[in-house]
């Protein structure tokens, strides 16, 4: 036993000195090369993005790798301290690598089965960006670690910061410092300011994310601040020097406009490749990407967009906007406009480096930040919602003077039960800020309207109602199955989410109302059509994966509504920017206005696109007091007479009329007690009234409609006890009084017709006889010959005849005689039917049915 234990351990310990000599040969035979000459490069293979037509390319994410080596004396020591401060801060004090940190990686790696973090020096970096693949695994980490240590003994620091500092990839096809400060801000890198540094120094760790053209500029900036405030902590700077560069403003040079086509929608996809693919792979895998846009369309929205806001500016206060064309079929985005011109610079007197700017040309407004207030665009959602539990098109709504906060009364006042120990100021600040009355934007109400006629006029009353009714839980859920996901805190939100309590971003509310558009079926928006590597293999193609989202039926109603120019014109008129005259009811289209008029939207579709534009100011400045229909329609109007040049508006589907089975969801806000009359005599309708002349009418009972039915089953029977509803007495309290003001009168049981109806009665059914003799067999060329005796009680008004399905003919008078040649019937054979009608001026109906053969 103990010879075998000896023996495994000499061939264990010969292996492991084996295995160390290897190690160690391996190691000697890594060779540094020659960093001065920068002769030997990693191959960078560009990525080309082009249009859905695959022929024009929109950018070149390596187009010309620019590099200029320039001495440790030609760059500033700003932007040295700035790079040791956020990318190695004990660059000074270690060999080349730092232990602790290397081995902290490897155990989140270990823990994480994978090789994810990677813990390098500034001179690993080095290593690993000039003569090492990007690929992460612990053969290529042992390989960096090694020849970095090796560097570390043959060159002296500022030797090797200087090697990376001309070595480093900085963005937009820059490599090293002096290339990336002439690009970024035409100087020298020795020239450069403290926050100019900050502001290189930023870049390395992610340059597509933090590049200073793309849509994270928030983020750049907030890096940036992170450079500096490392600075301070390691005494480069002073607090002073620190907060003046916080402060500056620092201008990026443009890009050259032939290089880059499409700008915020290349950054965008852009984007999207990197987080699906990698920035390396991205950068410098030789992707080609064929993207969803229409390059014809972007050109003209570019130029609309700039345009019409230009044209704007003075006359209402409004320095920027937004615009996405997408693909309801498909989700393919095929315009996508971020701001009103890309290429301008910011409005020097009213931005902050980076932040607080009316107009910051390429933040990409449509896609990035927290999003901005909709106004009414999101009613159509809330609407759809109420369709959902059984509402209709016709369910009258009251729009009147409401006060929708439960502390306040009626009048929108502080009650006096939440008025203890309150002081007068504090209960007028509460009146001011917590009570809820909305307004119209015309300052006026209109008493009862129909859902139909209160969204196509964007009435808001009524869609306040309209939310608390369908729940904003349930609400919320729509919106999101809809592809608005920035709507995800319920506990921010009320009653005002209708009228623009939320943010939203102008591609999920377009997308949103594509869905719409296509029916409730939802496609999510897609950048790319197809990515292609290197070696031409296909990485990613496009695949229609849409989900229904919205019933059919309702997506249509609501469509029907938003395309219906006559329920519109009231509030908007019959000729407004809404509305195109050669395609009356093939666009669908809703505004939305914030209250303080610091957004404004048109969303809207035909069968083939859909459209969304934004006005507003980046700094939430508001602007001049007018709907979005001045605002923004202009253009969307414009844009779209460009888009049916291509896309031709087609006809929407009309929803299929479903039966409502409540007086007060049928439209009639007089009252929800039924009865029924006949309508030839006015009189109470019978068993024998016929079905076609009986009328329901309601006793004249008007009070708000939750005195009718409950909120969370609107189908069931009334509520009971309709002021346990906390909105009841509000709401119904504006009803009572504009029914007071009005002068009318509620009615009883006592106001029911008594008489019942008294000429549609069996005995008053007309009696039919044919009167001559029928053939036993009728041969196809045969006259068929009717003569006809009638018993009636009231005069005769027509009497049809039909045999089997075919319409034969009529008459309405004296004599009864009706002849019908049968060659005038193909395929005649067998047994068929004769059925004559007769229907007197009262409605009363006889019949008689006889067989002939043929």
């Amino acid at each position: 036993m103990k010879k075998a234990f000896k023996f495994i351990f000499i061939v264990s310990l010969a292996f492991i000195f084996l295995g160390t000599g290897i190690f160690f040969l391996w190691a000697m035979e890594l060779k540094i090369l020659d960093f001065e000459s920068f002769s030997q490069r990693k191959m960078v293979e560009s990525t080309k993005i082009y249009d859905r037509t695959g022929k024009i390319m929109l950018y070149d994410v390596h187009q010309e790798i620019r590099r200029t080596i320039v001495p440790w004396s030609e760059i500033s020591r700003n932007l040295k301290n700035a790079t040791v401060a956020i990318e190695d801060r004990n660059f000074y004090r270690h060999k080349g690598i730092s232990p602790s940190s290397i081995l902290r990686a490897f155990l989140i790696n270990l823990k994480r089965g994978e090789v994810s973090q990677g813990a390098s020096t500034i001179t690993q970096q080095l290593v690993k960006n000039t003569f090492l693949v990007s690929e992460r695994s612990y053969a290529r980490k042992l390989k960096e670690i090694i020849l970095a240590l090796k560097i570390e003994k043959q060159y002296g620091k500022e030797e090797i910061l200087n090697f990376y500092l001309n070595e480093v990839y900085y963005g937009e096809a820059n490599y090293g410092a002096e290339s990336a400060s002439q690009t970024y801000f035409g100087k020298s890198a020795k020239d450069l300011t403290l926050s100019e540094s900050a502001y290189l120094a930023a870049l390395p760790k992610a340059p597509s994310y933090y590049s200073p053209y793309g849509s994270h500029q928030k983020e750049l900036e907030e890096r940036k601040n992170l450079v500096l405030k490392k600075m301070l902590e390691l005494g480069y700077i002073s607090e002073e020097e620190e907060n003046k560069a916080r402060r500056e403003k620092t201008i990026f040079r443009n890009l050259a406009k032939e290089s880059l086509k499409a700008p915020h929608f290349v950054m965008y996809a852009r984007d999207y490749l990197i987080s699906k693919y990698g920035q390396d792979l991205v950068e410098q895998g030789g992707l080609k990407v064929i993207t969803t846009l229409d390059y014809e369309l972007q050109k003209k929205a570019e130029e609309m967009v700039k345009k019409f806001v230009d044209k704007e500016e003075k006359e209402f206060n409004v320095f920027n906007a937004g615009l996405v064309g997408i693909a309801p079929a498909t989700g393919q985005i095929l315009v996508m406009v971020g701001s009103k011109d890309w290429w301008a610079e910011s409005l020097p007197d009213k931005c902050e480096p980076g932040i607080n700017c009316r107009f910051e040309p390429r933040l990409n407004v449509a896609v990035y930040g927290k999003g901005r207030q909709p106004g009414s665009a999101l009613k159509p959602f809330v609407y759809a919602t109420l369709f959902k539990k059984g509402y209709a098109p016709e369910t009258a709504l009251f729009d009147l003077f409401t006060e929708f906060r439960p502390e306040c009364s009626p009048e929108g006042k502080l009650k006096d039960e939440f008025k203890a120990n309150k002081s007068t100021e504090e209960i007028k600040e509460f009146e001011e800020k917590e009570c809820y009355h909305p307004s119209n934007y015309d300052n006026k109400f209109r008493g009862p309207v129909s859902i139909r006629e209160a969204l196509a006029q964007s009435i808001n009353v009524p869609a306040v109602k309209a939310l608390y009714l369908a729940g904003l839980k349930d609400s919320l859920e729509t919106m999101n199955s809809m592809g608005i996901k920035t709507l995800n805190d319920p506990g921010r939100y009320g009653l005002t989410l209708v009228l623009g309590g939320g943010e939203v971003k102008l591609i999920e509310l377009t997308q949103a109302y594509g869905a719409l558009s296509n029916d409730g079926r939802l496609n999510l928006v897609a950048p790319v059509l197809r990515v292609e590597n290197s070696k031409g293999e296909i990485l990613e193609e496009y695949k229609e994966r849409g989900e229904q989202v919205l019933e059919e039926n309702i997506a249509r109603t609501i469509t029907d509504i938003l395309s219906d120019n006559k329920a519109r014109a009231p509030a908007f008129g019959e000729s407004s920017y809404l509305y195109f005259p050669d395609y009356p009811s093939q666009v669908a289209v809703k505004t939305g206005t914030t209250d303080d008029y610091r957004d404004a939207w048109v969303a809207g579709y035909t069968k083939d696109f859909a459209l969304g534009v934004w006005f507003g100011n980046n700094d939430n400045t508001a602007m001049e007091k007018k709907v979005a229909g001045f605002i923004a329609a202009p253009l969307w109007n414009a844009f779209f007479k460009e888009v049916f040049k291509k896309y031709p508006p087609k006809d929407f589907e009309k929803p299929e009329q479903t039966q409502i089975s409540k007086p007060i969801l049928a439209g009639k806000w007089q009252g929800g007690n039924v009865y029924l009359i006949d309508r030839i005599s006015g009189k109470r309708a019978t068993d024998f009234t016929p079905p076609e002349y009986i009328e329901e009418k309601v006793l004249l009972e008007v009070h708000d409609i939750l005195y009718w039915l409950r909120k969370d089953d609107p189908l069931g029977p009334a509520p009971v006890n309709p002021v346990s509803d906390f909105q009841f007495n509000n709401w119904d309290f504006a009803v009572q009084k504009w029914k007071q003001e009005r002068g009318i009168i509620d009615e009883s049981s006592a106001n029911l017709p008594q008489e019942f109806d008294d000429v549609h009665k069996p005995e008053y059914q007309p009696k039919i006889l044919i009167a001559n003799s029928l053939k036993d067999f009728y041969r196809p060329n045969d006259v068929l010959e009717i003569n006809l005796s009638i018993a009636n009680y009231f005069p005769v008004k027509q009497i049809d005849f039909f045999l089997g399905e075919n319409f034969l003919g009529s008459l309405s008078q004296k004599p009864y005689e009706f002849k019908y040649n049968l060659n005038q019937i193909p395929d005649l054979s067998g047994e068929k039917e004769l059925i004559i009608r007769v229907y007197d001026e009262k409605g009363n109906k006889g019949e008689l049915v006889k067989v002939l053969t043929f």
